[in-house]
C-alpha cells in the first residue's frame, strides 16, 4: 500500500535506520489541521454497488489518550456511494473494555467514540442493543451513533409499511424515543462492551477522573475468544491425584509382640463436623496379635479443648468417640481419672471405651493373684458393678474429655444444633501443658535465620 511509503528510507551512507519505535510515531500523528505533511494514502478500489472503480482514503492517525487507528473513507464518483469505517491499528488487546457513559447534557453527545466491529453497543433505558459485528467500525461521537442507529431502522420501513404496518408502526415509534435522546430531555446510559479491547470513549476532562464515565477491563471468555478469531488457550488437564481417602494402604512391619513380620492397614477417614483422622490396625497372623490406634490428620489446635457429657440414656453409648493419645479421661462418679496416653488413639464408641477402662483397671497384674489384698478386691469388684450400671443406663455419670491439643472428639447426635447433655469449652494451654506438647521449644517463624547462623 502507498501508506507504507510515509517513511522514506535513509541515504546508503545513513548511519542506522529509525527504530521501529520513531517510524511508528511518523506514521501515526495526531490529527492536526496545522500539520501539512500529514495527508490521506489515496487508492482506486472496486465500489461494490456500481462495480466501477471508486476511491479509498487511508488516514493513520492516533487519538490522545487512546491509541492508533486507521480511518478509511470510500468514495464512488460514479453512482455517489460512500462509506467509512475505522480499524485499529494495533493488535487485540489482553482485556476486554467496558465503557459505562451516564449522558446528562448536551456536552456529552459530542464526546467522541471509536467503536469497533466486535464492540456491542446498548442503552438499557430503551432495551435497545446493537450486536458485535452488525456494524463497520466508526470514528464519531455519541449522536453519531445513535443517529447511525436511527438511519439503520429507516432504511427499510418503506417496504415494512407496504408488508408488515404494525412491525413498521413499532419501529416508528422506537425511532422516535431515539430521536428524543439526542435532545437528552432526561439523562440515560450508553454502554459500549467491546472484548478486542480498542473501543474508546473521550474524557474531556483527561487526564483527571471523569465522573460521568466508568471504564471496566475484564478477561474474555472463551465464546469472546472464539468470536475474535483467537485460539482460546484450553485448560491445561491436571493429573488425575490418587484419592486416598477411598482405599485402604497397606504396608509391612513386624508384630509388637512375637516380632513376625505382618501387615498394618492404614485408611483416611472423615469424622462429620470434625477432621480428620488416620486409623491404622495390625493384624498378625503369627500369634493372632491385634491392635490399632488412630491419629489426628491435622495440626495442633490452637486452644484445648474440654468435652464434659452426662450419660443419662443406653443410647447414649453408642456415640462415637475419638480419643487422641494427648487426652485425659476423668468420671467423677467413679473417681477415675486417666492421664495422657493412657489407652493410646482410639476412635471407638463410648461403650467401647468404657470397656477398655474396665479391662485396664480389673486386669491389672498388680490387683491380681498373691499380690492383691482383701480392700483392693472389694474396691475393684464396686468399681466394676457402678461400670456395669453405667453401662446399662441404671446409673447417671459424667464423662470428661481433657485434650489440651484440641485433637479428641465426641459424637453430638443434635448436629449442627448443640447437644443439651454435652458442654464444649475451649481453653487456653499452660506452660506445663504446652512444655507436655513440646510447644515451647517449637520454632515455626524465622527459624531459617537461625539455619544459616549455625552454618
Amino acid at each position: 500500500m502507498a501508506a507504507s511509503g510515509a517513511v522514506e528510507a535513509g541515504p546508503p551512507g545513513a548511519a542506522a535506520a529509525p527504530s521501529s519505535a520513531s517510524a511508528r510515531e511518523l506514521l501515526f500523528r495526531p490529527i492536526s489541521a496545522e500539520d501539512e505533511e500529514m495527508q490521506p494514502t489515496e487508492i482506486e478500489s472496486l465500489c461494490m454497488n456500481c462495480y466501477r472503480n471508486g476511491l479509498t482514503r487511508l488516514l493513520l492517525t492516533k487519538i490522545p489518550f487512546f491509541r492508533e487507528i486507521i480511518v478509511s473513507s470510500f468514495s464512488c464518483e460514479h453512482c455517489g456511494w460512500n462509506n467509512t469505517g475505522i480499524q485499529s491499528a494495533g493488535r487485540i488487546q489482553d482485556q476486554g473494555v467496558r465503557y459505562t457513559l451516564t449522558v446528562r447534557a448536551q456536552e456529552d453527545m459530542n464526546r467522541e467514540v471509536v467503536k469497533t466491529d466486535s464492540a456491542t453497543t446498548r442503552i438499557p433505558e430503551l432495551d435497545f442493543e446493537i450486536p458485535a459485528f452488525s456494524q463497520k467500525g466508526a470514528l464519531t461521537t455519541v449522536e453519531g451513533l445513535i443517529s447511525r442507529a436511527i438511519s439503520g431502522l429507516e432504511q427499510d420501513q418503506p417496504t415494512r409499511r407496504a408488508n408488515e404496518e404494525a412491525m413498521a408502526e413499532r419501529i416508528e415509534e422506537f425511532i422516535v424515543r431515539l430521536k428524543e435522546l439526542k435532545l437528552v430531555a432526561s439523562p440515560f446510559t450508553l454502554i459500549i462492551d467491546d472484548p478486542s479491547g480498542n473501543s474508546f470513549v473521550e474524557n474531556p476532562h483527561a487526564p483527571q477522573k471523569d465522573e460521568a464515565l466508568e471504564i471496566t477491563r475484564y478477561n474474555r471468555t472463551l465464546q469472546q475468544e472464539e468470536m475474535l478469531g483467537l485460539q482460546a488457550e484450553a485448560p491445561e488437564e491436571k493429573p488425575e491425584e490418587e484419592d486416598f481417602r477411598k482405599e485402604v494402604l497397606q504396608f509391612n512391619t513386624n508384630c509388637p509382640e512375637c516380632n513376625a513380620p505382618a501387615q498394618t492397614n492404614m485408611k483416611l477417614v472423615q469424622i462429620p463436623h470434625f477432621k480428620e483422622v488416620i486409623i491404622m490396625a495390625t493384624n498378625c497372623e503369627n500369634c493372632g496379635h491385634r491392635t490399632n490406634e488412630v491419629k489426628s490428620g491435622g495440626a495442633i489446635e490452637p486452644l484445648g479443648t474440654r468435652i464434659t457429657f452426662h450419660i443419662t440414656d443406653p443410647s447414649d453409648m453408642t456415640r462415637d468417640l475419638l480419643k487422641s493419645e494427648t487426652c485425659s479421661v476423668e468420671i467423677p462418679e467413679l473417681e477415675l481419672e486417666l492421664g495422657m496416653a493412657v489407652l493410646g488413639g482410639k476412635f471407638t464408641t463410648l461403650e467401647g471405651m468404657l470397656n477398655d477402662i474396665r479391662e485396664l483397671v480389673t486386669k491389672n497384674p498388680f490387683t491380681l493373684g498373691d499380690s492383691s489384698n482383701p480392700g483392693q478386691v472389694a474396691k475393684l469388684q464396686e468399681f466394676s458393678q457402678k461400670l456395669d450400671q453405667i453401662l446399662e443406663g441404671n446409673m447417671k455419670a459424667h464423662f470428661i474429655m481433657d485434650d489440651p491439643a484440641g485433637n479428641s472428639y465426641l459424637q453430638n447426635v443434635y448436629a449442627p444444633e448443640d447437644d443439651p447433655e454435652m458442654k464444649v469449652e475451649q481453653y487456653k494451654r499452660t506452660f506445663d501443658q504446652n512444655e507436655e506438647l513440646g510447644l515451647n521449644d517449637m520454632k515455626t517463624e524465622g527459624y531459617e535465620t537461625g539455619l544459616a547462623a549455625q552454618r
